[in-house]
Parts: C-alpha cells; structure tokens; sequence
C-alpha cells in the first residue's frame, strides 16, 4: 500500500518554503527585535511569544498582501496566516466548480464571515487575494469595534462591512436581510468544549514542538483567543451542527456554506447532519500546513442547475 502523501499548502498560497526574513523586516523593521536563532541554526521568532507572533503578523499582511495597517487587542486570537489562506483558496477553487474551471473574482463575488474576530483576517485576504466583498459578523462588540479600525485605516470600507450579531444564542439566524444573496460562507469555529480542554490542547502543542522548558514561563492558550474564540458548550461538534441546522432556512440565499472542521474523529458526525439536513451537495477539502492538519466542509443546498442559473445572474461576463 503506497501511503499517501499529506496536505500541503495549496499551490496558490504565497507562504510557499520558509521565510523570507530578512524581506519582513525590511517592510516591518520592528520585527528585528523578535527574531531568534531555532534549534535548526535558521533564522525564526519564538512562535511561542504573543507579541511576536502579532509584529510576524504584521510584518506578513504589509509585505505579501500590502495591508500598512493591523493589530489586535491584547488577548484576542492572532491567526496563522498561511492555514486561513489556504481556506479561502479552498472557497474559490469550489466556486470554480460552477463557473466552468474559472475562478469567480471582484467586487460581484460576495462572501460571508461568520466570526470575522478582531483580526479581520479572511476578509483581509479574500479581498487581497481576489477581490472580493465581504461582510464580517460577531458576538463580541470589542473584537468588531478592533476589524472596523484595520478596515478603515486601510480604506478598505467599501469592500469589507461588518454586523454584530445580537443574539449570542445564534449564528445565522436573524443575521440576514431576505434580499441579501452571498455566493460563499466561512467560518473558524470554537473546537473546544471549555477552558481546561483548551489549555491542555496548547501544551500538547509545545510538547510536540520541544518548547516545553519549565524554566520558561509559557502562554496558557496558543495564538492567544477569548472565549468565544477557542471553546463553545459541546466543542466543534455542537457549533457546526447548529451552523448547519441554521444554514437550511437560508439555502436560497447563499450558494456555498462552509466551515472548518479541526477535528477528523467530528467528521462522520457532521456528515450525518448535513444528511438529515437535506443538503444536495457537500464537499470536505483537506488541508495541511506543517505538523497541522485540517479540513474545510462546505454543503449547499441548491442543485446544480440552479447553482448555473445563480451564476449567470451573478458571474457572468464579470
């Protein structure tokens, strides 16, 4: 049995081999103070220091997708970019699929994130990437108050809106106008079911990466994150399947519903809800970058003819 080979990075991703270090810091010369020498003798910056990981971030928005300005409160989720941009890659290789082959890109393609925290990360690189609209939805007043300020300090509101979403109970519902029409929807939901859960998943991480020294003191969370940002009452599991039993009243009015799924051992449990859910298609993309391995589920529920039909009024000739 030949075994297969793992996820890379898709062959659009612009965070292709290692680092070009000495190019961030050229756009971004406040990371110089965060470099470090690894283990391997190359040049990196300790992934385990929230402060560096936000100035890394930075310095990758400014260089690879020309965005001057980001940051985020202290505490709240700082993501890895190259994963979220394989998800939207993911996205529009999908929408490719109704469009004969061809990418569906600009202001036409609109897109919704569920959970756009107060990084605005997707709608950053989605608009980047392919240009299109967006609009970002949270709970958390703070995390929004945080994407409207990157949003307009790079002029970007004509492109990028956002939306509280004002019941803290739901997650589509009562979130849309009934003429609102978005062709794809993405989400990085909470994957753990408590704190504690959430706590041992990090330092699991640095012990499989060796940075488990007891003489240095260590975050508690990966990548930082609030609440609502890295655990949910009943984990990943329960997040997607009322994303999914949410998605089915508003199935005419978007095309493709997405979500990332951390977990595989959650998989058969999502396909049995998006089977009683009805949807007519579903799809799951494996992903992977590094040690990590991840997938992107997305389901409609329209069938292919009308997914034409939404194409031609939407995409055509653009």
């Amino acid at each position: 049995m030949t075994t297969p080979n793992k996820p890379t990075l898709h062959p659009r991703n612009r965070h292709q081999g290692r680092y070009d270090f000495p190019q961030l810091i050229k756009s971004s010369p406040e990371l110089a103070a965060f470099m470090i020498t690894n283990p391997y003798g190359k040049p990196s910056i300790d992934f385990a220091n929230p402060e560096a990981v936000r100035v890394f971030n930075r310095a990758l928005l400014r260089a690879q997708y020309g965005i001057q300005h980001w940051d985020i409160p202290a505490d709240y989720l700082c993501p890895p970019i190259p994963g979220r941009a394989d998800y939207l890659h993911g996205l529009a290789d999908l929408l490719a699929e109704d469009n004969a082959g061809e990418i569906p890109r600009g202001a036409q393609v609109q897109a919704l994130d569920v959970g756009v925290g107060a990084n605005c990360i997707y709608p950053l690189l989605g608009h980047s990437d392919y240009r299109w609209r967006f609009l970002g939805t949270d709970i958390d007043p703070v995390a929004l108050a945080s994407a409207k300020a990157i949003v307009q300090a790079n002029g970007l509101g004509k492109a990028i809106q956002l939306r509280q979403q004002g019941n803290r109970k739901q997650i589509l519902l009562g979130l849309l106008t009934e003429d609102e029409r978005f062709d794809v929807t993405l989400c990085n939901p909470p994957f753990h079911a408590s704190r504690e859960e959430a706590t041992r998943g990090s330092q699991r991480k640095w012990r499989a990466l060796g940075k488990a020294d007891p003489k240095r003191k260590l975050p508690v969370l990966n990548f930082g994150g609030q609440n609502n940002e890295l655990w949910c009452e009943g984990g990943e599991i329960r997040f997607v399947t009322q994303l999914v039993n949410e998605s089915k009243s508003l199935g005419q009015q978007v095309l493709w519903f997405s979500s990332l799924v951390s977990k595989a051992s959650n998989l058969p449990g999502i396909e049995a809800v998006l089977k009683k859910a009805g949807v007519v298609e579903q799809r799951v993309l494996e992903m992977g970058q590094g040690q990590k391995q991840s997938r992107l589920v997305a389901w409609t529920f329209q069938s292919a003819e009308a997914r034409q039909v939404w194409r031609q009024q939407r995409w055509a000739g653009k």
